[in-house]
């Protein structure tokens, strides 16, 4: 409490004290919230185990220690932020900690998507990037991503030295802050990271597509609404009560377009206007949600969906030859790769995260289920929900010259490799024990079956394969018709437990798709029922 620099937590420490809390005291110093390959997460607050400007100064500081540690004395970290709670401050902090430590520091004007951070790292020669954001998590929460100068996020072993550096910071008052010394960026970034996105689009394509737009309380509307007229697209129509930044995020749970609720007011807006599509963004942009009109009302593409619809597109402009690599998460639908084999495109698995998808050597695209699409890796090594908005506006637009839809697009795709069904059992707990104890029952008693169809094959991912690096996760798969796929593995970002499902459904010819989507259902009911009694869950 005596070194917090921010009243408001020093504050908060001191109600604590004089209530005789100690529960939650001992909660809030049971230890350090910890640095890993994702920075770090966690709920705003006083104390080591919470985000603060304590906190955030100490990783700061950890980072500029690191960064000269490799020969980067005076190179250039640029310093992007969202509009959550704290999130301008602890960009602030940031900047003076990397000018105080004899580091070139540069912020970005005001609250804009993680995407152009990450553009504006490759654009300006920087040796590192830190977004202050915590994407779709809860509105307590905020969180600090780290980029190095290739655009990418860190990956092991850096993630481990950064947070040596940090546990070696002494006293905050140790850390140099000077109050000026930073560059304020003006929108030349912002500007440059627009023109970029003319790369994503091809000359003279189709641009008539009518959008519902939906920045969930968060940072993409004004950049989206740019790159919209910028591109000559119709301006899309907003959901006003989730168009500007709100930090609260009063009018969703969870302000994650996945989330159930979360697309209540976009869907309203568009059973009133009638557009050809609905695009979400998440929080801080880098997501990128897509919904369709059915004779039911509209319905939510999973992000698998989305990211076969584009690889399909990719292909469809030219994309071809094995040096074009399309890349995905190990998580996510095995029809990606089944595309790429029939374009004659590269392929290539990874783990969960675009610190991974975007190392993929000759990367052309690449995607992960939960939303998240690299389409322009020359321009931004990360995922981008603004330019992937734009890619689906286009490829919404073609088809609509043709009289058809990402639906029939879709169908023309389980024609031709099979239905490809994905579900997902999510488990939020508030005690993370539960997670661990989950996958100690599964690892201790491995299914043999699930929904009838034999185990025949089962990977402890934490020992690592021949192409992947260890990892906390479960692979299955499954015997029989269906090709069925079944990977548990807890959240990096969210007190969650996932599992993602894939069932592949012979398709052969076009009246048996219906049935085809049902029998699919099914089959992941079933697969879900059997792994959550296996889990204990």
């Amino acid at each position: 409490m005596a070194e917090d620099p921010d009243p408001e937590t020093a504050a908060e420490l001191a109600a604590l004290i004089e209530s005789g809390d100690t529960a939650e005291l001992a909660d809030r110093f049971s230890g350090t919230l910890q640095f890993g390959t994702a920075g770090l997460r966690g709920e705003i607050g006083a104390g080591p185990m919470r985000m603060n400007r304590g906190v955030v100064i100490r990783a700061a500081a950890g980072l500029a220690a690191y960064l000269k540690a490799r020969g980067h004395d005076g190179g250039l970290v640029v310093v992007g932020y969202d509009a959550r709670y704290k999130s301008a401050d602890f960009a602030r902090d940031t900047a003076a900690v990397m000018t105080g430590a004899g580091l070139r520091a540069a912020l970005l004007p005001r609250p804009l998507p993680t995407p152009v951070l990450a553009y504006a790292i490759r654009h300006l020669g920087a040796v590192a990037g830190v977004e202050v954001t915590a994407s779709h998590n809860p509105p307590r929460d905020n969180g600090y991503k780290v980029y190095l100068g290739d655009g990418s996020q860190i990956v092991s072993p850096a993630d481990t030295e950064i947070a040596a550096q940090i546990a070696a910071v002494a006293k905050l008052a140790d850390v140099p802050r000077p109050e000026s010394g930073w560059q304020e960026l003006g929108d030349e970034v912002l500007e440059a990271y627009l023109a970029r996105t003319d790369a994503v689009l091809t000359p003279g394509s189709p641009r008539g597509v009518r959008t519902v737009y939906t920045a969930m309380h968060g940072v993409g509307k004004d950049v989206v609404m740019a790159a919209f007229a910028r591109h000559g697209f119709p301006e899309p129509v907003l959901v006003a009560e989730q168009a500007e930044p709100d930090p609260a995020f009063p009018t969703v749970a969870f302000p994650n377009p996945e989330e159930p609720g979360a697309m209540d007011l976009a869907f309203a807006k568009a059973a009133e206007v009638q557009p050809d599509i609905v695009i979400a963004n998440d929080p801080d942009a880098d997501r990128c949600a897509v919904a369709v009109p059915t004779a039911d009302g509209w319905r939510m593409l999973r992000g698998d969906e989305v990211g076969a619809l584009l690889a399909a597109h990719l292909v469809h402009k030219g994309v071809s030859g094995r040096d074009n690599v399309f890349a995905e998460s190990i998580v996510s639908s095995s029809l990606l790769g089944r595309i790429a084999e029939a374009a004659g495109v590269g392929y290539e698995e990874t783990l969960t995260g675009f610190k991974w998808i975007a190392r993929v050597e000759g990367l052309r695209y690449g995607y992960e289920e939960a939303l998240g699409y690299c389409v322009d890796p020359e321009g931004v090594r990360d995922k981008d929900g603004v330019t992937a908005a734009l890619l689906v506006a286009e490829l919404a637009s073609v088809l609509k010259e043709q009289g058809r839809t990402l639906t029939d697009l879709l169908d023309d795709l389980a024609m031709a490799h099979g239905l490809h069904a994905t579900d997902q059992l999510s488990v939020r707990v508030s005690d993370l024990s539960i997670i661990a104890d989950a996958m100690a029952a599964l690892r201790a008693q491995p299914p043999v079956s699930l929904a009838g169809l034999r185990v025949v094959s089962a990977e402890d991912l934490s020992k690592g394969t021949e192409a992947l690096p260890p990892t906390d996760g479960l692979r299955y798969y499954l015997d029989g018709t269906y090709k069925a796929r079944v990977i548990a593995r807890p959240s990096g970002t969210e007190p969650k437990l996932k599992c993602y499902l894939e069932v592949v459904v012979p398709v052969a010819e076009a009246s048996d798709l219906a049935a085809a989507r049902v029998r699919g259902q099914e089959v992941l009911d079933a697969i879900k029922k059997d792994l959550s009694a296996a889990m204990g869950i």
